[in-house]
């Protein structure tokens, strides 16, 4: 017998959990690789980026190896329940896509190069869904603290399309909009695919093979 999986579908405000108005965890270890502290206040001259790219173990490894970043961790965001608990999130119940804060220095690292590391690593063109992993928590998103990224996004998006159509794939579903809350995964979530945690733990993460164009457009301003 053949079993039918309905396709997944957005709750709306009225249809979200409730959550809870405070967290129920707290974070006070620093990031298991860099160092560095997990949440703010950060140093002055930062900068703060938000993705969702499918499960948030893989997708935060993506970037805490980039030089000029400084501090990463996994939360949930896009959605409508106030700090969520992960299982709440895999409900599907709460609106909210797995996403990765990246902190970094603009110096070192420029957003363009944060996006050309999110569009290769996974494939943004799936809606919700990444590979196995099937649900609204893993739709593709980018998560924009300024009209300069909210810009640089947008160009990225129709820079890329053209190489995935090169591949025979669709158009991009990647939501892109200015940040809500972001509210921190549980502890155990943080830096899971580091060394010190589980080195060889699951990742469902993959790229398309396409090359994604870099300093698609400006990010000061």
């Amino acid at each position: 017998m053949l079993f039918h999986h309905p396709k997944p579908e957005l709750v709306t405000a009225e249809q979200a959990l409730p959550g809870r108005a405070a967290p129920v965890f707290t974070l006070t270890e620093p990031h298991t690789v860099l160092g560095t502290p997990l949440t703010g206040p950060y140093p002055a001259g930062l900068e703060v980026a938000d993705f969702g790219l499918g499960c948030f173990w893989g997708a935060e490894r993506k970037f805490w190896q980039l030089p000029g970043v400084y501090t990463t961790l996994v939360g949930y965001q896009g959605g409508h329940t106030p700090n969520a608990s992960y299982e709440e999130v895999c409900s599907g119940l709460t609106g909210h896509t797995e996403a990765v804060r990246v902190v970094y220095d603009p110096a070192q690292v420029s957003y363009e190069t944060l996006l050309k590391t999110f569009w290769e690593a996974h494939d943004p063109t799936q809606g919700f869904r990444q590979g196995n992993d099937v649900g609204t928590q893993y739709r593709s998103a980018v998560y924009t603290h300024s009209p300069a990224q909210l810009a640089a996004a947008e160009a990225s998006r129709e820079a890329f399309q053209p190489a995935l159509t090169r591949l025979g794939l669709g158009p991009i579903t990647t939501e892109i909009a200015p940040a809500g809350p972001f509210y921190p995964a549980e502890a155990y979530h943080q830096q899971y695919l580091s060394d010190a945690k589980n080195p060889n733990g699951y990742c469902g993460l993959g790229g398309t093979g396409a090359t994604c164009p870099i300093g698609v457009a400006r990010t000061e301003g």
